[in-house]
């Protein structure tokens, strides 16, 4: 009789029906899926079709291929662990469960839909995790606040409040990230599935694109990204007498363990560097990495422990059509990490931070890619002829009317 029941069951699982809104990858209009049991009957067994535990059995059965993003930086989260692993896990085995694990894919689901509503991910689903220092937050104009409590305040989204900047100009136009991040390309472990010039024809027109080595040598982003969000030191504070904490008027971390804050935020054009395409390229402290165990300072040990100066080449998501003027790079140190001990403002040394400055290279380095050579520079803002030419024709523009840079 029992077997009988099983086969009852299947054979009403195999029949049964439901109306499921399942998106095409290219976007077109909602179909009807076939069975529950094609999706929910894997393998011999139930399971949940999205989830990365079975591979996304059932999702993958139709988009072939799609389970190798479960293998990327999304959910496996690689850059993060060995930054930890190689910073404040040597204080504590167990900081990145505590404090970094609130955000990683474990399911097709947490990106494309909840149920049997399946749709593309919007804006708003990718700055679910991608918020904060994160990428992704400044496309649509969104910069972290201090971390201070008085500072906590305005529009809240995702529990996180935030400094309202420009947005980016593709963002304005209603482009979503799926334009230029599409689902096979972050399955094959890409970046984008797009390049600028795959849109955009730079425009001769245009004095800067009229100057080969601005073509051949920089990143499209370097000049067009307006601002990008900066932290400055970055201190983890360990409590474990969390009645200590009473003395910090800090935002609530993940953990009660700790708290969390910055030396100096900044959302301005972004410092320059070069890329691992060794272009030139924004780049940004991934963390200057500070560490105190309140507990142990409090008896004499150690405060602010430098842990890791680390900068990271990025594209800010914040593109303009308009530029910084010629001197906003050419005979700018600060932007190239290159600051002179005469204009330091923030005294690093005096503040027991072991550097000598943010905006000098020293003890510091960029992770996939380096700091322009200090030669380089020399050379870039040296006042030649050719530039004294292009910088009086810049102004003259500029003084008549604005033109669009590329033609899309």
């Amino acid at each position: 009789m029992r077997w009988m029941i099983h086969y009852i069951a299947a054979c009403w699982l195999i029949s049964s029906f439901t109306a499921v809104a399942v998106f095409a990858a290219d976007g077109s209009k909602p179909t009807v899926a076939a069975s529950c049991a094609a999706c929910h009957y894997s393998g011999g067994k139930a399971s949940d079709p999205a989830s990365a535990s079975h591979r996304a059995s059932a999702c993958v059965a139709c988009h072939k291929g799609y389970d190798t993003v479960f293998d990327g930086p999304m959910a496996k989260r690689t850059g993060e662990r060995e930054f930890v692993k190689r910073t404040y896990a040597k204080h504590d085995s167990r900081f990145f469960d505590k404090n970094c694990s609130s955000c990683h894919l474990d399911s097709c689901q947490q990106c494309h839909g909840s149920g049997h509503e399946i749709k593309k991910p919007t804006v708003a689903d990718c700055q679910i995790c991608h918020k904060g220092y994160f990428i992704g937050w400044d496309y649509s104009g969104r910069a972290p606040r201090e971390d201070n409590m008085r500072y906590q305040r305005g529009t809240v989204v995702n529990g996180e409040t935030f400094l309202k900047m420009s947005p980016d100009v593709h963002y304005k136009a209603g482009m979503t990230c799926g334009d230029c991040h599409s689902m096979k390309s972050l399955a094959l472990g890409q970046k984008s599935s797009k390049t600028c010039t795959d849109c955009h024809k730079p425009s001769d027109k245009i004095i800067e694109h009229g100057i080969k080595a601005h073509m051949q040598k920089l990143e499209c982003y370097a000049c067009h990204s307006a601002w990008t969000a900066q932290e400055y030191g970055t201190f983890y504070l360990r409590f474990k007498d969390l009645k200590a904490k009473e003395d910090f008027d800090l935002k609530p971390g993940l953990n009660p363990e700790y708290l969390s804050s910055a030396y100096l935020r900044k959302q301005d054009a972004p410092p320059l560097g070069i890329n691992s395409r060794g272009k030139v390229s924004p780049i940004r402290p991934q963390y200057i990495a500070y560490f105190t165990d309140i507990q142990k300072a409090a008896k004499g040990g150690t405060e602010n422990q430098l842990l890791a100066a680390e900068w990271r080449a990025v594209f800010p998501h914040t593109v303009q059509r308009g530029t910084v003027t010629c001197e906003g790079c050419h005979d700018n140190q600060r932007r190239f990490i290159l600051e002179a001990p005469g204009q330091r403002i923030y005294q690093l040394r005096k503040d027991g931070m072991n550097l000598d400055s943010f905006w000098d290279r020293s003890g510091q380095r960029v992770v996939n890619g380096d700091f322009m050579a200090a030669s380089r520079y020399l050379q870039i803002s040296s006042k030649s002829p050719a530039y004294t030419k292009a910088y009086i024709r810049k102004w003259k523009k500029l003084l008549n009317h604005v033109e669009p840079s590329s033609k899309p």
